[in-house]
C-alpha cells in the first residue's frame, strides 16, 4: 500500500547510518547459545546470550576503536574467533575469545605486523584447527598454515614458491594449488610437498574468472572440489571436479541465473553454497537474478528451508544451525525491512522473531525497489534497479545514478541505507547492472573488456536517458554517486560527460589509472592479470600505458564544471590517498567547488558509524544545494 504523504516522516541522517540495534546473529554448534553483533562504546562488537535460559546477554569483545564485522564460532564451545584491522588498513588479525573467562582479554593469534591472514577457514574434518593463508614472510605471497585454536600455535603447511593464488589441504594431508601461467589462465595441481613439483589436475581459462574461481571449496572427504564453473557454458553453475581425474560433474544449476558470488567481493555475503554444520556436506545452492533462488541439495534442508521461507516475504540471507541440524538462527534479505532476524526449531516447530536490527524504521515509510530492464544504445539489456520516493508524483523529480563498485560487482535487490536515505529525501535513485557487472553471465561481463570510460559509462548515461524518457527524472537535476570503481565512474562523468550531471560525490575513486594500478597492495598485484591489466590495461606496457592515462579522469580533469563531492580513508590501501588528492587539489587551483572529506581512521570504505554518519551528512546537505532537497529531519 502506498503511503500518502503525511506518512512518510522526513528521517535522521542518523536513522540510517547509525549502528544497528543488533545485527548478523549465528547460533553456536551446540545450539546453546547465540551470536550477534551489537553497539559496546558506539563500537560494533561481539555479544552471546542463551538460547534458552533467561540470562542477559554478555559482551565478549572490547574494541571501542573500530567496529567488529566478522566473527566464527569453532567446534569447542570455548572458544570464539573474530577478525579486525588497524583502522582500515587490511592487515587482519585472527583474535581468540575465552568464552569462559569473562576477564581474559583477547588473544591475537596472528600477531605479525604488517601481515595479513586471509582464506581463514575452520575444518570440520581437524576440530579444534583451522586453515588460513598469511603473508608474513612476503607481502606479495601467502603461506598456508594451520592454526590450533586453543594452544594459538601455527604450523606451517606450505611455503609459496611464488605465482600460487590459494592452497587447499585435505584432511589426509594432500595439498593442493592454484597457480597462474605467464598468460593469465588458472592452474590447479596436486603439490608434492617432498620434490616442490605439482602434479597438473585441470586448468581453467583466467578471462573467464576475473576475481577468481568462487566457490572454490573441498569436500569433507578431501577426494573431491565443489566450484563455480562456467567452462563450456555462459553461466556460472555448481559442479563437482573430481581431484583424481580433473572431471567436472555439474552438481546444480539455474536455466537463467548465475550462482550468487557476490561473497567473492564482500565476504561478509553469504556464501554461494550452504553446508551442513556437522559434515560440511552440500545443502544448498544459492543463486541469483531480480531476486534470489535458493536449490536445496539435501531432503532435510528441504524440509527446513520450506518452513524458513515462511517468516519472511524476503530473500534468505545468512543461515546457521546446531550440528544436528535441529535450530536454527536465520536472517532475511529485504528491500524495506533489513535483516530481520528469527529463530527456528525444526524438531517442534517453534519459531520465534529474534529481533530486528533498526527497530525504529518503519518498513510502511520506506521506498520500495523495483528491477527494472534498461536497453543500451548497442541494445544490450541492462538489469537495474529503481526506488522511487514515496508521498510524490514520480514524474520529473531529481534522480541519482548510484554506481557500484568493482567493477567486477553487481547491484541487486535488498535494502541499502544510502538508497533509502535519498528515496527519504525525494531523490529518484537508480542503480544500473552496467556491462561488466558480476551474475549475469561471461558474455554480459566480457562485454567490458577495453570499455572503461567506453561502453561502461555510455551504459551510465543510457540509464539517465531512459529515467529521463519514461518521465520519471529531471534532465536538469541529476546526479551520480559511487564509490570505487564507482568513485571512478563518477568522475569519468564528469570529465567525459561534463554536462549530464548536476552534481557528483566520489569516495574513494581512482583519479588516475596508471598511479592506481601501480599503488595497488602487493598481495593485489598477481590478480590483476585477468581483471585490470586485462580489462583495462596494463601500465608497464607504454601503450596500454597512454590508454590507461587516456581513460583516466585526471587527463580531463580541466571539463569538469559540475559541483563535486570527494570522500577518502586516510589509510586506503587500494585507492590511496594521493588518486583523490590529485583531483581536489587540479580543481581547487583552477577555483572549481569541491567538497573534500577525508577520515584519518578509516581504509577503502568507512566502517565506524560516526564516519558514516558525518559522511552521509554532508552528502545529503551536499546533493540538497545542487538538486533542490531538503536535507535535514527538522
Amino acid at each position: 500500500m502506498s503511503a500518502t504523504p503525511r506518512e512518510v516522516p522526513r528521517l535522521a541522517v542518523e536513522d540510517f547510518f547509525g549502528p544497528p540495534a543488533r545485527t548478523r546473529a549465528s547460533i553456536s554448534p551446540d545450539g546453546t547459545r547465540i551470536a550477534y553483533l551489537a553497539p559496546w562504546r558506539e563500537r560494533l562488537n561481539v555479544w552471546v546470550e542463551s538460547v534458552d535460559a533467561d540470562e542477559e546477554a554478555r559482551c565478549v569483545t572490547a574494541d571501542d576503536n573500530r567496529s567488529v564485522h566478522t566473527y566464527h564460532w569453532t567446534d569447542d564451545p570455548r572458544w570464539l574467533l573474530y577478525e579486525q584491522d588497524g583502522d582500515g588498513d587490511e592487515n587482519w588479525h585472527v583474535y581468540r575469545v575465552d568464552l569462559e573467562n569473562p576477564d581474559a582479554e583477547a588473544v591475537d593469534l596472528t600477531p605479525f605486523p604488517g601481515a595479513t591472514v586471509a582464506g581463514f577457514e575452520t575444518s570440520v574434518a581437524r576440530p579444534g584447527r583451522a586453515l588460513l593463508h598469511l603473508n608474513r614472510r612476503d607481502p606479495a605471497e601467502f603461506d598456508l598454515y594451520e592454526l590450533d585454536i586453543a594452544a594459538g600455535e601455527l604450523t606451517l603447511l606450505a611455503e609459496n614458491p611464488g605465482q600460487v593464488a590459494g592452497w587447499l589441504h585435505t584432511p589426509d594431508g594432500d595439498l593442493y594449488a592454484q597457480t597462474w601461467t605467464a598468460d593469465g589462465d588458472i592452474e590447479f595441481a596436486q603439490w608434492d610437498t617432498g620434490t616442490g613439483k605439482p602434479r597438473p589436475v585441470t586448468t581453467f581459462d583466467g578471462s573467464d574468472y576475473p576475481l577468481g574461481i568462487n566457490p572454490f571449496q573441498l569436500t569433507p572427504d578431501g577426494t573431491g572440489l565443489w566450484l563455480g564453473s562456467n567452462r563450456g557454458s555462459d553461466r556460472t553453475r555448481l559442479v563437482l571436479l573430481d581431484l583424481a581425474t580433473g572431471e567436472e560433474i555439474e552438481v546444480d544449476s539455474h536455466p537463467d541465473f548465475d550462482l550468487d558470488t557476490r561473497s567473492t567481493v564482500f565476504p561478509t555475503l553469504p556464501s554461494p553454497l550452504i553446508r551442513n554444520r556437522h559434515t560440511g556436506e552440500l545443502i544448498g545452492a544459492r543463486y541469483l537474478g531480480e531476486r534470489q533462488v535458493i536449490h536445496p541439495l539435501d531432503s532435510h534442508f528441504a524440509a527446513v528451508l520450506e518452513n524458513l521461507e515462511k517468516l519472511s516475504d524476503g530473500d534468505l540471507s545468512a543461515v546457521s544451525c546446531d550440528v544436528s541440524g535441529r535450530r536454527w538462527v536465520v536472517s532475511f534479505t529485504h528491500d524495506r525491512d533489513p535483516h530481520v532476524t528469527h529463530y527456528y526449531d525444526h524438531t517442534t516447530g517453534e519459531s520465534r522473531l529474534l529481533f530486528r536490527p533498526h527497530p525504529h524504521l518503519d518498513p510502511r515509510v520506506l521506498a520500495p525497489m523495483t528491477p527494472v530492464t534498461i536497453p543500451a544504445r548497442d541494445g544490450l539489456r541492462l538489469p537495474a534497479y529503481l526506488t522511487l520516493p514515496l508521498g510524490v508524483e514520480p514524474t520529473g523529480i531529481p534522480l541519482v545514478l548510484l554506481v557500484h563498485g568493482g567493477p567486477w560487482h553487481r547491484d541487486s535487490w535488498g535494502y541499502n541505507p544510502l538508497v533509502q536515505l535519498l528515496a527519504n529525501r525525494g531523490y529518484a535513485v537508480l542503480q544500473v547492472n552496467f556491462r561488466g557487472s558480476a551474475g549475469y553471465g561471461k558474455t554480459f561481463l566480457k562485454a567490458a573488456i577495453g570499455e572503461l570510460a567506453g561502453k561502461m559509462h555510455d551504459d551510465l548515461i543510457d540509464a539517465v536517458e531512459w529515467a529521463v524518457t519514461e518521465g520519471y527524472a529531471d534532465r536538469d537535476r541529476v546526479a551520480i554517486f559511487g564509490g570505487s570503481y564507482g568513485g571512478y565512474a563518477t568522475l569519468v562523468g564528469v570529465t567525459f560527460t561534463p554536462d549530464v550531471f548536476a552534481a557528483a560525490i566520489d569516495s574513494c575513486g581512482p583519479s588516475n589509472l596508471v598511479t592506481f594500478l601501480r599503488t595497488v597492495p602487493e598481495f593485489v598485484r598477481p590478480h590483476l592479470v585477468n581483471n585490470w591489466y586485462l580489462y583495462a590495461g596494463d601500465p608497464s606496457d607504454p601503450q596500454q600505458e597512454a590508454d590507461l592515462l587516456a581513460r583516466s579522469p585526471i587527463s580531463r580533469v580541466d571539463q569538469i564544471r559540475t559541483p563535486l563531492m570527494v570522500v577518502q580513508g586516510a589509510n586506503d590501501v587500494r585507492v590511496v590517498k594521493a588518486e583523490s588528492d590529485r583531483i581536489v587539489d587540479a580543481l581547487r587551483a583552477r577555483g572549481v567547488e569541491v567538497e573534500y572529506l577525508v577520515k584519518d581512521d578509516e581504509g577503502h570504505g568507512f566502517v565506524n558509524p560516526d564516519n558514516n554518519i558525518d559522511m552521509y551528512d554532508t552528502a545529503d546537505r551536499f546533493l540538497a544545494r545542487h538538486l533542490g532537497g531538503q536535507p535535514s529531519a527538522e
